[in-house]
Order: structure tokens, then sequence, then C-alpha cells
């Protein structure tokens, strides 16, 4: 995985039984990272970052669902950081942690000199959001490589994951690298222009064929 911007620290790790994709993003310069949705295998992230010389300095969550968030209490354990959610998620998955910060659409995380601005997605969960630096967008359970996130679960909706898809994510550049938050497709990470190709939730006529495809 080549990352073309010095300044920014960028690791994508596959961990744990759901096939779950953790992120390290940060300052190369400082050596500050957040790790995004820290569930599995917590040991292996504070090693990874003690080896590499990264000082942990927040955690970002895509969204509440436990396979994203069930390290965090773990992590918080010998790293006082905030953890950052979406201000819309249900009451149902808010980990029950310190220092939960929640936050708007649009709103910027600055690990060091870089900024991660929050893009709300609803549709998987009603405080989806995805994390955006330039043009690497890490999208949790709303875009999938080849797919998209299931709608069926409490608080799901397939109607405003067809607004996050088609009226969000669909407008950014076609440069843009999807960074999902599972291996569920063939490759690790993809362009939205692939996607488009490729991906057939993004490939609907219309709302109403979208919703029916992913009731």
């Amino acid at each position: 995985m080549m990352i073309k911007y010095p300044e920014l620290i960028f690791e994508q790790m596959e961990i744990g039984p759901m096939q779950n994709f953790q992120y390290f993003i940060g300052d190369a310069q400082s050596r500050e990272v957040g790790i995004v949705d820290p569930a599995w295998d917590i040991d292996f992230l504070r090693a990874r970052a003690q080896q590499s010389g990264y000082q942990i300095t927040c955690a970002l969550l895509t969204h509440g669902h436990y396979d994203h968030t069930t390290g965090v209490n773990e992590l918080l354990s010998t790293h006082n950081i905030p953890v950052y959610l979406s201000k819309h998620e249900a009451l149902i998955y808010r980990p029950a942690c310190k220092n939960l910060r929640m936050v708007e659409d649009r709103e910027k995380i600055t690990i060091g000199k870089i900024q991660i601005e929050c893009l709300r997605t609803p549709g998987h969960s009603p405080g989806c959001q995805c994390f955006k630096y330039k043009d690497i967008l890490m999208t949790g359970d709303t875009l999938f490589i080849n797919g998209c996130g299931r709608c069926d679960l409490p608080g799901g909706n397939p109607e405003k994951m067809y607004h996050s898809l088609y009226d969000t994510l669909l407008k950014l550049p076609d440069s843009t690298v999807i960074y999902p938050g599972h291996r569920y497709g063939p490759v690790p990470f993809a362009t939205l222009a692939e996607q488009k190709k490729t991906n057939p939730y993004l490939k609907s006529r219309d709302k109403k064929e979208f919703i029916d495809e992913r009731r």
C-alpha cells in the first residue's frame, strides 16, 4: 500500500474474526496517530505503534456496532485519549466508555498537524460516518469493495443509505480511494472510479431499485 502524502502516516491492518480493517492515521512529523475502529487485538495495535515510534492520541469510530468498538475500553486502560463518534449514533450503539466525544458532520479532527474530516453517512446505523484525508476515505460499513453495509439491523435505513452513497460519496472525486471497514471484496481498497464500474450498489437506476436490493 503506497501512500503518496509524505506528511501522513497511514496503515491498513486486517485483524479479528470478522475480517475487520483497523487503521492508523496521523502526522508523520510528530508521529501522533489515531486508531480507526479499535475493536480487535489491542495488544497488537499497541505493540505495532510502539515498534513504529507512534504515539496513539485518539480513537475514531466509524459507528458504534460492537465489532468496531469492542476494544475501546481495553485501549483506554493504557491510553487516556478522546474517542470520537458521530453525535447522531443511536444510544444503543454508543460505547460505555470515558472520553467519548460526539462530532458533527463535516467536523475536523486534528492529529498533530493532520486534519481528518468526518462525513456523516447514515444507513447502516444512524451515526455511521466516513473519515477523509485528501483522497483517502475510510468508509467503515457504509461502503465496501463491491458492496455496502446491510440496512436491516436496528437503526438501519436503506433510504438513508441510498442518499449517503449517491448524494455524499458519489459526489467525491473519482480519484478518492475507498478503504472499507471489512475485507469483504476481492481487494483491500479501490478508487471510487473503479467502484463505479464494479460495485452493484453504486449502479442503481433510482432510489426504488436500490431500496429493493438493500432491504
